[in-house]
């Protein structure tokens, strides 16, 4: 499977990935999360800048799903895994993880995430995350907590994982 980083041409595409991705939230419940306005491309081009942003392109090049993440207290922290729900169930969003994990010389990945969404934490213990103790959460994540919360990501359980990595 190919995957790149991204460019400044994507972003926008990214925008429209992001809300096709959040549509399943919809049907369990989570209307509001469906329904949330996706990061702008300005946004978006922190990444390109600052920290990661990969796309899996599919056919014609175009990206079916992407991957943001940045350093976070000496971890890689991924901010966002989408996948098209029309490629969805493929290994995409694993690709991108994998892909991330093997191009970095941090020593874990952690992410914040529903902590019942079937294709949230359940999906990210099966690609070797696991949750952290509340003495484990570092003061940067809990800083991301901080404005998931403010942005009214609380309503539904949450959790910070981590995936410890070889050292290289």
């Amino acid at each position: 499977m190919l995957i790149r980083a991204a460019t400044r041409e994507d972003l926008p595409l990214l925008c429209a990935l992001e809300r096709a991705a959040g549509a399943p939230f919809a049907a369990i419940g989570m209307p509001e999360i469906a329904e949330d306005e996706p990061p702008t491309p300005e946004e978006l081009a922190r990444y390109l800048d600052e920290g990661v942003a990969l796309v899996a392109p599919g056919a014609g090049g175009t990206p079916v799903a992407y991957l943001l993440a940045e350093p976070v207290d000496g971890a890689l922290h991924i901010e966002q895994v989408s996948v098209h729900p029309g490629h969805a169930r493929r290994g995409i969003g694993r690709a991108l993880i994998e892909h991330l994990a093997a191009g970095t010389d941090a020593p874990a990945l952690t992410l914040t995430t529903f902590a019942d969404v079937p294709w949230n934490a359940p999906y990210y213990a099966r690609c070797g995350f696991r949750p952290l103790a509340d003495g484990e959460i570092t003061p940067g994540l809990r800083e991301i907590r901080r404005r998931e919360a403010e942005h009214g990501l609380d309503r539904w359980p949450r959790l910070c994982m981590r995936r410890e990595l070889p050292a290289r």
